[in-house]
């Protein structure tokens, strides 16, 4: 099955792409196809998703995979949260730097105790532009921010996400370990479970 990736994020392409080709699944991402990003104005993970997928789709006529996902501090009330990519910018115009966004949450939790935080992925598929019902599937993983970073692997917040159980941070764990136990590995499990129902 074709689908359109509603991101131009290549790591997020790579991350997705080894969970969804071994099922079949043949992942092309907007921007090989022409599609600009849209905008993404509302404050909820699964809004932003279903904004991304259907834009996507209304320009390729493809189904359509979108995720929105970020970080979740609890001593912030949850912020970043949909603002995570973008969460170091000061203008628009400003690039999305993860060296930033690690920095100024670094900054910001200073020497707060609480360091709880969590992943968010909310995966959307849409069969068109237009699908009344799509599938909509969400993933959490729980963890606590360091104070310093850890590992080479990984993008964004993984090396400041901090896995107790595992003594790791998820930018020091292997690929596949990740997918199996991320965020956006779990919302793809209860997405293809979803797909696989409906048919």
């Amino acid at each position: 099955m074709k689908l359109v990736l509603a991101s131009n994020n290549t790591k997020k392409l790579k991350e997705l792409g080894e969970i969804l080709t071994p099922l079949g699944w043949e992942l092309i991402p907007q921007a090989q196809l022409g599609v600009p990003e849209t905008d993404e104005p509302h404050c909820t993970f699964v809004e932003n998703a279903l904004e991304k997928a259907r834009h996507a789709s209304r320009l390729t006529g493809l189904p359509a995979l979108a995720d929105d996902s970020g970080l979740c501090v609890e001593a912030f009330g949850g912020a970043p949260g949909v603002q995570s990519a973008r969460y170091a910018q000061t203008t628009a115009d400003d690039p999305k730097s993860d060296a930033r966004n690690n920095a100024k949450l670094l900054a910001e939790l200073g020497e707060r105790t609480d360091r709880r935080a969590h992943f968010v992925a909310v995966i959307v598929f849409v069969r068109h532009a237009d699908d009344p019902q799509p599938i909509i599937a969400e993933g959490e993983w729980h963890g606590e921010i360091l104070a310093a970073e850890r590992g080479m692997d990984g993008f964004g917040y993984d090396p400041l996400f901090y896995i107790r159980e595992l003594d790791q941070t998820s930018a020091e764990l292997s690929a596949e370990e990740k997918n199996r136990r991320s965020h956006r590995g779990q919302a793809l499990a209860r997405l293809v479970e979803r797909l696989q129902t409906r048919r």
